[in-house]
This record gives C-alpha cells, sequence and structure tokens, in this order.
C-alpha cells in the first residue's frame, strides 16, 4: 500500500479507516482533535526527501566526521569512567529490553530485583535509608528536593541555598523547576573552593527551606565542612541535601553522618560519556518516604512465601489522587539504573574504593605536573580533589584552551585565567601528551 493512501507514511491506517473512526468520535476531520495554537502551529513542508538507507548512512557519517577528534579532560559532573563489556551484554538481553515502559507495576520480576539492588546499592553508599529507582539526572534531582523541602519544612521559608560554584545547567533547571512556586534560589559564597563557613552563617536563617552542598564541589575539591553545613541547616530546620555521586561516596564520608536529608547527584557508571545523558540519583530519610519523587521498588512474598519485588510507591498523580501527588516525574532512567547497578556490582566495594582512590591519585599528579609548567598554577585551590581540578594560566584562558584543542585536547574554560581539567582511568593513559602540550601553548 502506498503511503498516499494511508495519508500518513507514519501511521498504519487506510483513509477509509480514518474516515470511520472519525464518524465514530463525531468530528470532520482530524483537525479536529486537536487544538494548536497558531504560534506554534507548523503549516509547511519540511522538505525533506526519502533516501535510501545506504545515503542516509553515508550523509550522516560525513556529519558526524566533522566533529574534531580530541581527547577529553572535561568532567564537570560528566566522568568517563571505563565500562566492562559486560555491562552492554548484559543488559542488552532481550529479558531487560521492551518497548513496553519499565517502571510499570507489570514488568518482571527480575527487572524489579535489578532495580531493588540498585536501590540498595545507592542506601548502603549514602547510609540514608530511602532511595528510589531513579530520576532523569542531578539536575531534575535538585529540582525535586527543593519542592520536597517546601513540603515537608513546617514554617513558611522560601529561600533555597546554593554554592556559588555550581554547575551552570544545574541552577538553571532548578530555577526553571521551582517555577510556579514560592521558592527563591539564592548563592552563598565559597572560599579557595569550599563553602565559606562563617559567610554562609549569616546568610541562612528561619526563612531557609534547603541548604544544598556538594562533595566533591564542581571544581573537583573535597568540601571539608559538610558536619558543620548540616549543623547549620539543622539548626535553621532547613533540608540539609548534598550532591554527590557513586564513585565519591565510595571513599568520601557518607552522607548519612554528616547530616544529610537528602541526597541527589548524577551516576556516570555503566553509560559511556554522553554530554549530559545519565542518571539521576535521589535518596532520603524514612520520615521522607511518602515524599519520596518517582519510583521505589520493595521486597515482600507471595502467596506461596516466595521472595517477590514490586512497585511499592509511585506518587505521581496518575497513580493517586492529584492534590496529593509530590511530582509530575513520569518516567525515570530504569534501564540505566540497570546498567549502573550492574557495573557497580562488577567493580565490588573494593574495586569502586579502588577506582575512587585512582581518581585522587590521578589529580594529584595530573596536578603537580602541571604546576611544573612555566605559566601555570595547579591545582588553584589548596584541597584535596577527586578527578578534577582548576588550572591558573599566565595567559589568557580561552587561547590556551584553544591552542590545546588544535593539539587534540578539550578542557574547560571557567574565566579569564582559569581553566579546568579532569583525569579518570578513562584518560590517565594521556596525561604525558596532555602535559606536553600545556608546555608548547601556556608560555
Amino acid at each position: 500500500m502506498r503511503s498516499d493512501e494511508r495519508g500518513s507514511p507514519f501511521a498504519p491506517h487506510t483513509a477509509e479507516e480514518t474516515e470511520a473512526m472519525l464518524d465514530a468520535v463525531g468530528v470532520a476531520d482530524e483537525e479536529a482533535l486537536f487544538d494548536v495554537p497558531d504560534a506554534v502551529r507548523f503549516d509547511g513542508e519540511f522538505g525533506i526527501e526519502p533516501r535510501s538507507e545506504r545515503a542516509v548512512r553515508e550523509e550522516v557519517g560525513a556529519t558526524l566526521a566533522r566533529n574534531e577528534d580530541l581527547t577529553e579532560f572535561l568532567g564537570r559532573g560528566h566522568y568517563a569512567h571505563y565500562v566492562p563489556s559486560m555491562v552492554a551484554h548484559l543488559s542488552d538481553r532481550s529479558e531487560f529490553l521492551t518497548s513496553y515502559t519499565q517502571y510499570q507495576p507489570e514488568v518482571a520480576q527480575g527487572f524489579l530485583q535489578a532495580l531493588f539492588e540498585y536501590q540498595s546499592m545507592l542506601v548502603e553508599l549514602t547510609g540514608l535509608p530511602v532511595a528510589n529507582c531513579s530520576m532523569y539526572d542531578a539536575a531534575t534531582a535538585l529540582g525535586e528536593a527543593a519542592t520536597l523541602a517546601s513540603r515537608v519544612r513546617q514554617t513558611t521559608g522560601t529561600r533555597v541555598l546554593v554554592p556559588e560554584h555550581l554547575q551552570e545547567g544545574r541552577r538553571a533547571v532548578l530555577e526553571n523547576y521551582i517555577t510556579g512556586s514560592d521558592l527563591t534560589v539564592e548563592s552563598y559564597p565559597m572560599a579557595d573552593g569550599n563553602a565559606d563557613l562563617d559567610a554562609l552563617a549569616e546568610q541562612v536563617d528561619d526563612e531557609t527551606v534547603l541548604l544544598y552542598a556538594e562533595n566533591p564541589t564542581v571544581r573537583g575539591c573535597i568540601e571539608e565542612s559538610l558536619a558543620d553545613l548540616g549543623t547549620l541547616a539543622d539548626e535553621h530546620e532547613a533540608l540539609f541535601t548534598l550532591g554527590s555521586d557513586p564513585v565519591a561516596l565510595s571513599v568520601l564520608e557518607a552522607p548519612a553522618e554528616v547530616g544529610a536529608d537528602v541526597v541527589v547527584g548524577d551516576c556516570s557508571l555503566g553509560l559511556p560519556t554522553a554530554y549530559g545523558m545519565g542518571l539521576g540519583l535521589f535518596a532520603c530519610r524514612e520520615e521522607f518516604l511518602r515524599q519520596v519523587p518517582g519510583r521505589l521498588v520493595g521486597a515482600s512474598e507471595d502467596d506461596a512465601g516466595r521472595r517477590a519485588y514490586t512497585l511499592t510507591l509511585q506518587t505521581r498523580e496518575q497513580h493517586i489522587r492529584r492534590e496529593r501527588a509530590t511530582s509530575n516525574i513520569c518516567t525515570n532512567q530504569a534501564w540505566v539504573a540497570l546498567r549502573a547497578a550492574m557495573h557497580v556490582a562488577s567493580l565490588g566495594p573494593g574495586g569502586l574504593r579502588e577506582l575512587a582512590n585512582d581518581c585522587v591519585r590521578y589529580a594529584r599528579d595530573l596536578a603537580a605536573e602541571l604546576d611544573d609548567v612555566v605559566g601555570l598554577r595547579a591545582p588553584v585551590h589548596d584541597r584535596h580533589h577527586l578527578r578534577e581540578f582548576t588550572v591558573r594560566t599566565d595567559q589568557p584562558a580561552g587561547a590556551v584552551a584553544a591552542d590545546l584543542a588544535a593539539e587534540g585536547f578539550a578542557v574547560h574554560t571557567l574565566d579569564d585565567h582559569l581553566l579546568q581539567v579532569c583525569v579518570t582511568d578513562a584518560n590517565a593513559d594521556a596525561t604525558d601528551d596532555l602535559v606536553a602540550a600545556f608546555e608548547e601553548v601556556a608560555r
């Protein structure tokens, strides 16, 4: 059957079938089914000519070939780690791949068990008793933490305090997330890569509903005042929310031990870097169990006494009364969470700590080598670092980054004389070449 006989190359219905359906619902044409504002209505032709698979592949390949082939030393929330091939082999099994949503009660027991294991790993790493089975990313998880804070806090405060050094996109999503609420976002100052505790103590008051900190910070510094930050938040009944990731949590203080009420973050394990595609983490204290966004998988027993897994809690309006819904999070990253759980399980507790310790050592050694280069100082912040650190250049940072790109390396530019470099197990074998490139371009 030709596509013009169906009315659309993407719909399976014939013109007669479409006519019958329109008659059944009592409208004259398909246009009457939709109310699209003129401002966003498109009534033209896309001008996309049909092509063969081979032609499309060749054109896409030519487009991708225009990308610069750079060795990346980028970080700031997105971290490359070696992913064992078993993760791809196991997660691609048909038992885990389905066109049906993987977060419905009907999902297979095996998938539910995998998500339960993922939640259990997160509970063990954070020390907090409740973890959901994933969010979109760290930014949406932080937005959910802010709205949770506004619900559970007894006073009428509206201030959300975040670090001055915060990933730009994360703050933008947070501000977008709270649009329509009474919440406002304010920054607190940083001192040498960590929270400026004295300045923050002046800023926190009873109007503060949430105090957010990161460990490590976006500049890769280990935050040294977490317990004090937790105490400060507790004194004003603000929710203390901590941003981190599983690799860092394997060697840093457990969030529960420093008073964290909520933990959010991104997990880069189980997937290659994809410039934003990741997995959002969300864990919290048990008293917030019924306020958790997304979904939780629980363990129970069936009527024969066998261990069984089930979606225990779903607090969005699709499943409960709208006024009781805590979030409009519709889906999650179930398959990504599955891959993350597989990666963590393959590493084991010892392997995860070894990976984290390597990332501490890589950053320390590379910073020391760059510090010996004429025209550079690294690390800028006199702190312990994990994965990444900042570099001050005598030359304009933008020009140095551009020259490094010409040499085949990508780094972040922070300001006129500040760069940021990230090193993990994925690019540690290229650090000698990076240092040599810096020696050429930083004088």
